[in-house]
């Protein structure tokens, strides 16, 4: 079905709502944690992508952090590897640890590069394992090369932003020994949001946001302080995976990000909408006072 074209009036007054978001974020750094569906389906990722370049047009220092579990199963079944996972994280062998690397640092950092610079973006593509950013240890033997993080380095995110570009960072880390690491990308995507004191943290899923009635989108929490996120997790409102993603996001508030948005990426444009108008479209975690 053809959707009805926006009259002149009508842009300009998307615009004139955009415009004290614009300047609250120009020059201010947002993180973003791309995946979900977001990551898997063509149209959603160019939107994405194009939210992306947007932002870093009107003067916003964007950094995105993906992972890309789906397309690393995919690569691992090639090779006639079967992926394991222990409470939701892969088990990891040191093949398995080589292809993580390979698929996350090389094929899905440098695809997602190329889509940002097709949008007009200027972007380049970082590891965890670029100037030692992302430190790590093993998380539990029981998984192999999964890493706890134990440092941030963020003096390699800086100099591409200094530089007018959008880093793209993989979440694989390193040790001093030069293991490889595993790196659960929300984990990863909130420490730096925290080292880089980011404006905003985005972390896209698959859901609306935190629901009162998982089965009722209308029940849609807009905001959370994160003293009450324990609380909600208690009543089962936050459950299941969410729970140590919005551990993840509490603790980046706590670290100095500002503001946490747990947005749906499934909907085209959720970044732009939740940013950029008065309504927004998620879930925004706050400071508690």
């Amino acid at each position: 079905m053809n959707m009805p074209s926006l009259t002149n009036s009508q842009r300009a007054g998307i615009l004139v709502e955009a415009l004290p978001y614009i300047k609250k974020y120009y020059g201010k750094v947002i993180v973003v944690k791309y995946g979900g569906n977001a990551m898997i389906n063509d149209d959603l990722k160019e939107a994405v992508m194009g939210d992306v370049v947007l932002l870093s047009l009107i003067g916003v220092k964007v950094v995105l952090v993906h992972g890309g579990g789906p397309e690393i199963t995919e690569m691992l079944t090639k090779i006639g590897k079967k992926s394991e996972f222990i409470d939701g994280l892969r088990v990891t062998d040191r093949e398995t640890a080589e292809v993580v690397q390979m698929v996350l640092a090389g094929k899905v950092n440098k695809d997602l590069v190329n889509l940002l610079e097709g949008k007009g973006g200027r972007a380049i593509g970082l590891s965890g394992i670029d100037g030692h950013m992302i430190t790590a240890e093993q998380k539990d033997p029981r998984l192999g090369y999964v890493g706890e993080i134990t440092k941030v380095n963020i003096a390699p995110i800086w100099d591409m932003l200094d530089r007018g570009y959008i880093p793209v960072v993989s979440t694989v880390g390193c040790d001093k020994d030069g293991n490889s690491y595993n790196i659960n990308a929300d984990t990863a995507a909130a420490r730096i949001a925290a080292e880089l004191r980011a404006e905003s943290f985005i972390t896209m899923t698959d859901i609306r946001g935190i629901l009162r009635d998982k089965d009722d989108p209308e029940t849609l929490i807009r905001e959370i302080r994160t003293d009450e996120t324990e609380g909600l997790i208690g009543q089962g409102i936050i459950s299941g995976g969410m729970i140590p993603k919005i551990r993840c996001c509490t603790e980046a508030i706590e670290a100095g990000v500002k503001k946490v948005f747990v947005i749906d990426g499934r909907i085209p444009h959720a970044i732009l909408i939740e940013m950029l108008t008065d309504e927004g479209i998620g879930t925004m975690f706050t400071k508690a006072e």
